[in-house]
């Protein structure tokens, strides 16, 4: 087995036996949904066919821009991978007006690739804005419902989308490999770690319980919910672990938060954290958010700081020494945050890269999803759905397609309010 190319710190740190009873206890719910499909990294990436796909526009001298219309895991895992990209990509999750105007006024039909991508093809925000980009070469991930309609009567290139949890899914499917492909991403790598990483983590061998970070991390997090704990708030010390970080979000949240349980997933960047929210966390109230930092050793690009030798620093003003690098300054406010956070008596947490790679986001990818899993087979709830997510879109579309103005729209919800929020203040 390759080295971990992530390093798990957190505290307090769970008890061997907690964790040889978690482990009983994911053994015995995980029965009761079903298997993560999410391990098998090779079943539904068909990269030989996706390669055949893409050939006209890997060849294509042109293409300058990639746009990615997606929302949820469709963003996220791309997200997470982008800033290995050798072109330039645009996201679009939503018709935000600011953004979307950005992306049509910096790309021309002519150096752009668009690639929608909806699993059921009823997305709102992909298939609003869809048609403004008739004019673009289109590769559409999609299998069917509206979206399918439209990119067909775009004459789009088409490859579908298994009928899988996106947000699980993004990362062994079309749905990630095939805009990562295109912007000269290094797929190859970024499976083999996510291989590795499965390898690793989905042993529950009592005796491999010191390896295995994604089980410890799991029950740490469904002990901080056993103690009322229920915001896992990260903050991310480099820009190349954001979109980790949101993915990561993304799946604790959606995964968790059935059935009264679940813990959400929440972030901002670090070090500007430390100017916004770090004091609430240590001299606030106690027991509802547990700190996760997010770090890395190396980056593929640093800085050596260069003092001027004729300026006098107070003392505690700037201690860093000459041939200082930008990175170094980071780690050490956040180690010293960490230390700040436990002398306070927060639970918190660090995740280490030791290196910023294809194969160790790949393998990042799946320390976040086992975690995720495990974490609900600990909470014994479905992993893979988010059920209550299509409430608000019923309630969007039913209000779209009856043309409900503002002022029908704000009396909707007074009447639910009234309703729901009875007697609120007098409890």
């Amino acid at each position: 087995m390759p080295e971990n190319p992530l390093e798990l710190e957190y505290y307090p740190i769970v008890p061997q036996e907690l964790l040889k009873r978690a482990i009983d206890k994911i053994n015995e719910n995980k029965s009761h949904w079903d298997e993560p499909f999410f391990m098998d990294v090779y079943g539904y990436a068909d990269l030989a066919h996706f390669k055949e796909i893409c050939t006209p526009f890997l060849e294509d001298p042109s293409l300058k821009n990639l746009i990615i219309l997606g929302t949820g895991g469709s963003y996220q895992t791309m997200k997470a991978l982008s800033l290995f990209a050798k072109k330039k990509i645009h996201f679009l999750y939503s018709s935000r007006p600011h953004e979307l105007s950005e992306v049509l006024f910096r790309t021309l039909p002519s150096d752009s690739l668009v690639i929608p991508i909806s699993r059921g093809g009823k997305t709102i925000d992909v298939n609003s804005i869809l048609p403004l980009f008739k004019e673009y070469k289109i590769l559409a991930l999609s299998s069917q419902g509206p979206m399918n309609d439209m990119v067909k009567k775009f004459n789009a290139t088409i490859l579908p989308v298994p009928d899988l949890s996106g947000r699980f899914a993004a990362s062994v499917c079309s749905v990630m490999l095939v805009p990562a492909l295109i912007s000269g991403i290094k797929v190859e790598q970024v499976q083999k770690g996510l291989e590795d990483g499965y390898a690793l983590y989905k042993n529950l061998d009592k005796s491999n319980i010191d390896l295995n970070s994604a089980l410890q991390f799991a029950v740490y997090a469904y002990h901080l919910i056993k103690k009322g704990y229920r915001n896992i708030f990260s903050m991310p010390y480099s820009q190349w672990l954001e979109g980790l970080t949101g993915l990561f979000v993304q799946e604790i949240s959606e995964s968790t938060g059935k059935e009264g349980n679940g813990i959400l997933g929440t972030y901002q960047a670090a070090p500007l954290c430390q100017h916004s929210v770090l004091e609430l966390l240590l001299g606030g109230s106690k027991g509802h958010t547990s700190p996760l930092l997010w770090t890395t050793l190396q980056e593929p690009t640093d800085v050596i700081l260069k003092h001027d030798g004729d300026v006098n620093h107070q003392e505690g003003e700037n201690p860093m020494q000459e041939g200082s690098t930008a990175l170094s300054v980071v780690n050490y406010q956040l180690d010293a945050t960490f230390q700040a956070l436990l002398e306070q008596k927060v639970p918190a947490s660090k995740l280490t890269f030791k290196s910023i790679t294809p194969y160790s986001f790949g393998f990042s990818i799946a320390f976040i999803q086992t975690t995720v899993y495990y974490l609900c087979m600990l909470l014994d709830v479905n992993w893979s759905s988010n059920p209550m997510v299509n409430v608000g879109k019923k309630i969007c579309n039913e209000a779209i397609k009856s043309k409900l103005d503002r002022n029908q729209r704000i009396n909707n919800r007074i009447e639910v309010a009234i309703k729901k929020f009875d007697n609120f203040f007098n409890d």
